[in-house]
């Protein structure tokens, strides 16, 4: 094998990867979604601290497209101190943006 043919085979798989990599990408970003449950512990209009009674406390900021269902809440503002939710958000987001809030029935121990 001569140079020119090594130098073409590399040229063509580092191109093939490059491609698979782009047509990854989409699910990659969505492998970043997290979730987080707990107990609201603050709300305000621009900011929920949420507590999982097991040590952490996790602050989100709504965003214009943050969809809030179950329990009979469907936006931010139904949101109140005490509710038990699960927030969706982004690992990537600085700060923690809620994208999806499930309310969630309460406790047995509340």
């Amino acid at each position: 094998m001569n140079r020119n043919t090594g130098t073409r085979r590399y040229i063509v798989l580092a191109s093939i990867l490059f491609v698979a990599a782009l047509m990854a990408a989409p699910s990659l970003a969505s492998a970043q979604m997290r979730e987080f449950s707990g107990r609201i512990d603050k709300i305000s209009k621009g900011k929920m601290i949420v507590d999982n009674r097991q040590g952490d406390k996790v602050s989100f900021v709504p965003i214009e497209t943050t969809e809030v269902e179950g329990q009979e809440k469907t936006s931010w503002d139904d949101l109140k101190k005490g509710d038990w939710v699960t927030v969706s958000w982004k690992f990537v987001d600085k700060p923690r943006k809620a994208y999806k809030i499930i309310v969630l029935p309460p406790k047995e121990d509340d």
